[in-house]
């Protein structure tokens, strides 16, 4: 069981998602939480997955290994939105939220996220894909959307436990929860192969 061989460790869930909080925490996993603050560009070679990981281990590497404790577990991640063969970003305003969403409506696009643990003695990263599947949006309802719930937070300008998700979104092949921000089910399997 993974919280008998966590038990040891003082975890740290290196983000600020409320979402990503409560879902380590339905795993049964006690932690702190410590933000960081990164500049989240990356190099324009990178594509899809690539992205995902690089700026999940870039959080994850900005942790002082002379200031991280002994028994100190760093969780990190980052999720991105990839549509054809471009990044979908969290938008910076309604107009922008509106973009997204009418390029996502009647389309597919992939949820990436990017995990990495690390200790003062080792690292390791995975990634985990489901592809998301939304109907043809009016924009009545894109801007009800927008209004109320504000996505300017989320990748690809939504999130899947809102009301858009409930109305818009077909069906998904791979997790649900990853596109809520983390994919446990992997993060467990992960976790415990690392804790070996």
């Amino acid at each position: 069981m993974l919280i008998e061989k966590i038990k040891d460790y003082k975890v740290i869930l290196a983000s600020q998602s409320p979402r990503r909080q409560q879902l380590l925490k339905e795993l049964g996993l006690e932690f702190e939480v410590q933000p960081v603050n990164v500049d989240e560009s990356y190099p324009e070679d990178l594509k899809h997955h690539q992205i995902a990981l690089y700026l999940s281990e870039l959080k994850a590497k900005s942790f002082d290994l002379d200031k991280l404790c002994g028994n100190c577990l760093i969780i990190t991640a980052d999720t991105i939105v990839w549509q054809g063969d471009r990044i979908l970003p969290k938008p910076i305003d309604f107009e922008d939220a509106r973009r997204i969403l009418k390029l996502l409506s009647g389309n597919s696009h992939e949820v990436i996220t990017g995990v990495t643990f690390r200790t003062q003695k080792k690292i390791h990263s995975f990634y985990s894909i489901t592809k998301v599947y939304f109907k043809n949006l009016t924009d009545e309802e894109i801007d009800f959307y927008i209004t109320n719930y504000k996505p300017f937070d989320k990748a690809g300008a939504y999130g899947i436990q809102e009301w858009i998700g409930y109305i818009g979104i077909e069906r998904i092949e791979g997790s649900y929860f990853n596109v809520v921000g983390l994919p446990v089910q992997k993060l467990y399997t992960e976790l415990l192969d690392f804790l070996q």
